[in-house]
This record gives structure tokens, sequence and C-alpha cells, in this order.
């Protein structure tokens, strides 16, 4: 298993790690935070005591522009150690075309790999047990997955998978939008990743068995979930609305995180 000392991530809010805990800086910490956390503790057990961490994710951004504007950047600082994770952007988007995003996908994933970094990618869970009105993005993310899939064994890719872990479909893990992550899913996304690239997580709250579904709560009454889904429409699901009408992202005045190496650990 190798000692990575160079980590980047890429990707859109799912990377950059939207509705965790903020930082002292002010952006929210993440799953790639906690992974680096965890990634420069084993680097220093292995000897390496300078070991790097670069988070170029930006919110809102399409998977073309995530290899588009990402890549290169990454390809610039040298890393041995790449997570990708986009595409559900695109799978919302009223036009989905398959061919293109996986098609920039693979470009991607090959020239980072031609550097000799190693790859991790992300095939995403289904929003349809979730909801039933997400069945036809669903089967979007699906088609997406296996291209992703024959991507990954093509170039010998890392892969986390989160179709089938039941855990993601407890609303605990998901924040009030009911799009991004919630810290309990940061830190189980954490968990899964260190899972497959062979490290071991360090020590938290969770439950050391992290594909454990977390505590049920009380099912809420019909009028709370009624006042919920009305405050949904009005604080996410309108906001997102009027900014495709107007061509805008959320990201469009948004920054890279953490664009530099930083030391980390």
């Amino acid at each position: 298993m190798p000692a990575w000392s160079r980590f980047v991530a890429l990707g859109d809010s799912f990377t950059e790690g939207l509705e965790d805990d903020m930082r002292p800086d002010g952006r929210h910490r993440g799953w790639s935070d906690r992974v680096a956390d965890a990634l420069a503790a084993h680097a220093h057990a292995r000897g390496i005591a300078d070991f790097r961490y670069a988070n170029l994710a930006v919110r809102g951004r399409l998977a073309p522009e995530v290899i588009e504007e990402q890549v290169p950047l990454a390809v610039e600082l040298g890393p041995d150690l790449v997570t990708l994770g986009a595409g559900v952007n695109d799978t919302l988007r009223p036009h989905f075309d398959l061919n293109r995003i996986a098609t920039s996908m693979e470009r991607g994933v090959r020239t980072l790999r031609a550097t000799g970094a190693d790859v991790l990618l992300f095939e995403f869970g289904d929003p349809a047990r979730r909801s039933r009105v997400m069945r036809p993005v669903a089967d979007r993310i699906r088609a997406y997955n296996t291209s992703l899939q024959d991507i990954g064994r093509r170039y010998g890719c890392y892969r986390v998978s989160f179709w089938q872990v039941a855990v993601f479909d407890d609303p605990q893990v998901w924040a009030s939008d009911w799009l991004h992550l919630a810290p309990a899913g940061h830190e189980i996304t954490a968990r899964m990743v260190l899972s497959e690239l062979g490290v071991e997580a360090p020590t938290s709250g969770l439950d050391q068995d992290w594909r454990t579904p977390l505590v049920p709560r009380p099912v809420p009454s019909r009028s709370r979930r009624l006042a919920a889904n009305a405050r949904w429409t009005r604080d996410h699901l309108a906001p997102w609305m009027l900014r495709r009408l107007r061509g805008e992202s959320s990201g469009d005045a948004v920054t890279a995180k953490q664009p530099e190496w930083l030391a980390w650990g």
C-alpha cells in the first residue's frame, strides 16, 4: 500500500465539503479534509514528514468543467493521489448527454494517470431510494456509474460506490437542502474513501461499522412534513430554479477552497 504524500481533491460541492462543519478560515471542512487528516497520519507513521493537500473543487461545476478547469491545475501541482468526484450536477440538468460527460471524465482520468498519480472515482448513490420523484435522475446516475466503472477498470482506479450503501438512505446524513451531505454524511464518506485506499480511519463518535444505519429518529407528523417541504421549496428549490433561468451557477463567485499545496497534519 502506498504512503501518499501529495493529495489533491477535484470536483464540485460534494468535494468542496458544503454543509459540513466550518473551518477557521470560513470554508466548510468536508470529507476530503477528513481524508487528508488520516492520510497525513498514515504518511507520518511511514516516515514521511512532509504531507501536502490541495482542494480545487468548486460548487456548481459540471463534470466537463471540472476536467477542463481543475485537471490541468492538478497536473501542475504533481500529486501522487487524486480524488475525482463530479457528474451529479450534470444529471440534474434538463439535457443530459452521457456520451459527452463520460468522454470528458475518461480524458481527465487518462491525463491524471499518465502523470503516475493514483486516482479514486465515485459512483454515486440512488436518490430514488429517498424520493420517488428522483427516479428519472436515478436512471441517469445508474447509467453514469456504469461508465465510471468501465473507466475505473480501464485505467486502474480506486472506486467508491454509494449505490447500495443503506446508510445513505438515512435523512440524518443529509443537509436541509436534501442534496448535500450533513457532517455525519461527510464522516461516512471519508471512511469509505479510506477503506478503499486501505488506510485506517481515525476514531470518532461514529460507530466503528460505518455502514450501520444511524439510530432512527421519530417519524415527524404529516403537518411537520408539509411544513418542511414548504421551507425546502422556499429556501432551496426556488433559488435553484431562479439560477437556472438566469443561466447562473452557485459557484460563479466562488474560488477553489485550497488551490495551492498546504502542509497538512
